[in-house]
């Protein structure tokens, strides 16, 4: 079970244990971010799960699809480091990983 630190608006860093199978936004979700909306439930069709996401992993991340990329295009937040977290299955390679919330759009 990897240990995964989540950064809040405001700056606050708590570490999870994240299942792996399950998304990102899940386990950011059910551990109860409420800054995190997650609306369409992990569909890829709201991006109310952006985060930043450590650049050190971006080898270890599946690619962007056109739908994520586009949905991401949508926010004035967007940086490099961007994805939805609904997008980034957990697995063992996350060991560590740190992502910030993104700003609310």
């Amino acid at each position: 079970m990897p240990k995964i630190t989540v950064v809040t608006r405001a700056g606050d860093e708590t570490v999870l244990d994240a299942s792996e199978g399950m998304s990102l936004m899940e386990v950011i979700r059910d551990n109860g971010f409420d800054e995190l909306l997650a609306l369409c439930g992990g569909c890829c069709s709201c991006a109310t799960c952006h985060v930043h996401v450590d650049p050190s992993f971006s080898g270890e991340l599946p690619e962007m699809s056109e739908d994520e990329n586009d949905l991401l295009d949508s926010s004035d937040h967007r940086n490099e480091h961007s994805r939805l977290s609904c997008q980034i299955p957990v697995t063992g390679a996350l060991e560590g990983l740190k992502v910030q919330i993104a700003e609310e759009d």
